[in-house]
């Protein structure tokens, strides 16, 4: 039996056999992995505290509970397993962080991809060693006498010596085996520097020569691939920059340079600026711009923004913002154009910051200083506005069909502004830029044709492929768009008992008889826990894989969300079947009281003597639920004995 669970390589999709994936939760202990990122405490009743690595705060409210496997931040709202941690805190996908695990621990995977041969079990990390081996091994050559024009290079582009160690800079030597000879002393095979794109297969020859070096690491600080910059005139590759060739590690669609310095920023200030260079890349957090990035050797793409989505925390709101930076000359306007038309794969705000002089940010930087780094990110204006302003560009606005036809072409975009709040302003701003008045440039835009107009479908949001059965899934508090749940607050004291009953069924559910002690759906009276309690409902019990199992019969992402929360939060004593049971019979009891006193509401507006038989029966209907009032109340004292 095995699992899809996303791929290593695009339009692939990796299975890894489930018995594994079990192995590796089984021995990836999740203190162990979790305290490598955060400071943990022991906070009682087996669980342990620290400050949340996903959002700021002062008072720890980040919980891990070793015994279930799991984490939860009662802050944030963000919880899962270890391999969704990882996922989380590292930028990974499903495939990836399973791996990283299994290396770790030592399980060998054993992963097919369909109509594809698969990496041996292993063989990243190998790839990730030679690359790391590789990047010091630049780094260190980055000061030999040989580099001494590479050094100039960087100096004269604002550079010093801290600034390249910062962002690991390095130097290639003109040698052409000088790096092949290092990896192999190492230990490195040919084949496995091959994969690596660090040797060329014919001849055995370093894929980068006499060049400067800048290593392409991912969130989670590992080194996938490397960018190069021609230094001399008798290099024999003409392109100004090359990069590593697609690898395993090293998809150019699908990283960014300086990941690994921007990802919390990004995270926290759920925003990313977007640069062409990597030079860009260095003024720019230099110069305190801290959640910049970088394409490499292509263009933005969707995954690009999905990526940098994910690291905003994926969530659907107009709070974030993504920033592209472009030169002012007419290669950086049809690169601002050409991401315009990528904007459907957003759901942050998107703006554009161009500097008028045409200088990119690293000579912006140089001829001006660091200020002039951030007020052009701050002068950022939105992309549509850009995008508006060189879509009437075409139009002869000194005749009013001219301004009428500017208008209407704009008016499609004008539909697609995500924040609608900002649209009023978006009209007023097209009004300024054609010459017409708003309430005339309003008309226009309302007899637009309705295809213009129309409703902008909503953006994919699939980053990759569906999550695998058994995969506790991260997910914020605030509701997914296709949750209709609302989050229960857990200091809601009418709802204690719900919220302790659940969370008591999840934990210990063999305390329970096999009917759950009689709790009925109905008995729940928050959609979130009665969400929970149905999916408890429909889980035959495994001592194996209890809370997994109960994840993948919850379709709802709210009410997965809120099963980590309920795992992981504390019971006050240790509970055993009598306990249990007096939740159960609580729960019951306060259903019987709300039928009695909806039963006595009717009975007082029915008359006895023009509906005798309906008013006995509803009489008899009353002394059932005071007897089983009676005896739910007698049952339920086990809570506080």
């Amino acid at each position: 039996m095995v699992l899809r669970t996303g791929g290593y390589t695009a339009g692939m999709a990796s299975r890894i056999n489930d018995e594994d994936i079990a192995l590796v939760r089984e021995r990836a202990r999740i203190d162990e992995i979790v305290g490598s990122y955060v400071a943990l405490r022991n906070a009682g009743g087996g669980s342990l505290k620290g400050l949340c690595p996903f959002h700021d705060e002062k008072t720890p409210s980040f919980q891990v509970t070793p015994s279930r496997g799991l984490f939860y931040c009662f802050g944030c709202g963000v919880g899962g397993d270890v391999i969704t941690f990882l996922q989380k805190i590292d930028n990974l996908s499903f495939t990836e962080a399973v791996q990283t695990l299994a290396d770790k621990v030592g399980v060998q995977l054993r992963i097919e991809d369909d109509g594809q041969p698969s990496p041996p079990p292993g063989q990243r990390v190998r790839l990730m060693a030679a690359n790391t081996a590789a990047a010091e091994f630049f780094a260190s050559a980055l000061l030999t006498p040989e580099a001494i024009d590479a050094r100039r290079m960087l100096t004269e582009r604002g550079f010093d010596r801290a600034a390249a160690e910062l962002f690991g800079v390095g130097y290639a030597p003109k040698d052409g085996r000088a790096l092949h000879r290092h990896l192999n002393k190492a230990g490195f095979r040919d084949d496995e520097l091959v994969r690596a794109g660090l040797i060329r297969e014919h001849g055995g020859w370093d894929y980068f020569q006499g060049r400067v070096i800048w290593p392409i690491r991912d969130s989670a600080n590992s080194v996938l691939g490397f960018g190069a910059r021609r230094l001399y005139e008798d290099d024999r590759l003409p392109a100004k920059y090359i990069n590593t060739p697609e690898t395993v590690l090293y998809k150019k669609s699908r990283v960014l340079y300086g990941l690994d310095q921007a990802r919390q920023n990004i995270g926290k200030k759920l925003q990313a600026v977007v640069m062409e260079g990597y030079t860009d890349v260095m003024s720019a957090h230099l110069a305190g711009v801290d959640t910049a990035v970088a394409v490499c050797g292509t263009a933005f793409g969707e995954d690009h923004a999905r990526l940098l989505q994910r690291l905003m925390g994926n969530s659907d709101t107009t709070r974030g913002e993504i920033i592209f930076t472009f030169d002012g000359d007419r290669a950086g306007q049809a690169a601002a154009l050409k991401v315009s038309r990528l904007d459907r794969a957003f759901t942050t705000q998107t703006y554009v910051a161009i500097e008028p002089s045409g200088m990119d940010p690293c000579d912006l930087r140089m001829a001006k200083g660091d200020a002039a780094v951030r007020e052009l990110v701050a002068r950022r204006e939105p992309l549509y506005r850009f995008v508006m302003a060189h879509t009437i560009e075409g139009f002869d606005l000194d005749r009013a069909d001219g301004r009428v036809s500017a208008v209407r072409a704009a008016a499609s975009m004008l539909a697609a502004v995500r924040d609608r709040s900002l649209v009023d302003q978006y009209v007023r701003d097209l009004a300024q830029l054609v010459g017409m008045d708003v309430d005339e440039v309003r008309r226009v835009l309302s007899s637009a044709p309705r295809q213009s107009r129309g409703a902008r479908q909503p953006p994919s949001r699939r980053v990759e492929a569906e999550p695998p059965p058994g995969e506790l899934q991260v997910s914020e508090v605030t509701p997914a768009p296709n949750s209709q749940l609302p989050w229960p607050d857990p200091g809601d004291r009418n709802l204690d008992v719900e919220r302790g009953t659940v969370k008591v069924m999840l934990q210990y559910p063999t305390l329970f008889d096999t009917q759950w002690d009689g709790v009925q759906p109905e008995d729940f009276t928050h959609p979130a826990y009665r969400a929970v309690f149905e999916a408890i409902l429909a889980t035959p019990y495994s001592a194996h894989d209890w809370a997994e199992a109960v994840a993948q019969a919850t379709p709802d992402p709210i009410a997965r969300q809120l099963e980590i929360a309920l795992l992981v939060e504390q019971i006050l004593r240790e509970p055993d079947e009598r306990y249990a049971s007096a939740y159960a019979a609580r729960l019951r009891l306060l259903t019987t009281m709300r039928q009695i006193a909806d039963l006595k509401s009717r009975l007082q507006r029915t008359n006895p003597l023009n509906a005798e038989e309906r008013y006995d029966t509803m009489f008899r209907r009353l002394i059932e639920l005071e007897t089983r009032r009676k005896q739910l109340l007698q049952d339920s004292l086990g809570l506080t004995e």
